[in-house]
């Protein structure tokens, strides 16, 4: 009996202590990292500037698992628009720090404020979301109407996503969901990433610097926390806030998104009839770069100059 208890033991132990032994996000880690780092209260945070020299601020926020290299097509398209852009990586992933706290809407738009304000950013910004990053840039643009011109939202999250079984278990059962987050989730994540390679990409690394997340210490707890606390609920109140301030929203969908159906857009519709809303064929939820060009076009006809 002591036998079994023992391997039984080791079977719970071993997904937590894999985790333990993952290297850090550390100065080694980032000797290799575009772009420069701010130190913000919560952590470090990696950001770069792309798109024109001059010109109004563009801010791009990333999803669950896809750091802030996701946007570099569409950047290039609002870079020819005339805006300067910024982009940057979500506390738990890509180079920025594996901060701690639960992570939900506040929590990142903490991040996106205090990046602004080390940035020295007064005016307001075009404010664009992909992802779980439609959940943070309502959040962001709810709490400061005045520094949000517009905002334009990709595959948004936060209007009936739907995660998938595993996901809500992991995120509905406390310890167990952490054990099987640590122990599946990284080989299903590569698993589901290596069936892209090949696939057309506007951004051709993208597939190798997602997987390269997954081999960091923290980026398992961050994405499982965001399951938790950001992916919890719907962004209802916050769209509502952004109606009323009459804050201009342009959101994208994908037509063959299984993740975040395109269906959402009745309910947006409902609680914002004022936003504009477009649609990408044949797209999945990878839309910013398998479909940049299409997802460029409508950001070239609809976005205010």
């Amino acid at each position: 009996m002591s036998w079994l208890l023992a391997v039984l033991g080791a079977i719970g132990i071993a997904p937590f202590l894999r985790e333990a032994l993952r290297p850090r996000m550390n100065a080694q880690a980032r000797r290799s990292a575009p772009g420069a780092f701010a130190a913000l209260p919560q952590g470090l945070t990696h950001y770069r500037w792309l798109g024109a020299a001059d010109g109004p601020i563009a801010v791009c926020v990333h999803g669950l698992t896809t750091p802030s290299p996701v946007w570099d097509a569409i950047a290039d398209t609002l870079g020819d628009m005339g805006y300067r852009v910024l982009v940057y990586d979500l506390y738990g992933r890509g180079y920025s720090d594996r901060a701690r706290g639960p992570q939900d809407a506040d929590f990142f738009a903490r991040q996106l404020s205090d990046l602004l304000e080390d940035q020295g950013i007064e005016s307001a910004i075009t404010l664009l979301g992909y992802s779980m990053g439609a959940v943070i840039a309502p959040r962001f643009a709810a709490q400061h109407p005045a520094r949000v011109r517009q905002m334009a939202l990709l595959a948004p999250a936060g209007v009936g996503h739907d995660l998938g079984p595993a996901a809500r278990l992991m995120a509905n059962t406390g310890i167990l969901g952490t054990w099987a987050m640590l122990l599946v989730y990284a080989r299903s994540l590569r698993r589901a990433l290596e069936a892209e390679r090949g696939q057309p990409s506007a951004v051709p690394d993208i597939v190798d610097i997602q997987i390269a997340q997954t081999r960091h210490r923290g980026f398992l707890p961050a994405v499982l926390s965001s399951l938790r606390h950001t992916l919890d609920t719907d962004c209802e109140a916050d769209h509502r806030a952004l109606a009323e301030a009459e804050t201009p929203l342009l959101a994208i969908w994908a037509e063959e998104d299984e993740v975040i159906p395109i269906a959402g857009r009745e309910t947006l519709n409902e609680w914002n009839p004022a936003a504009r809303q477009s649609a990408v064929p044949g797209a999945g939820h990878a839309l910013p770069y398998s479909h940049a060009a299409e997802v460029g076009a409508i950001l070239r006809r609809q976005l205010a100059d």
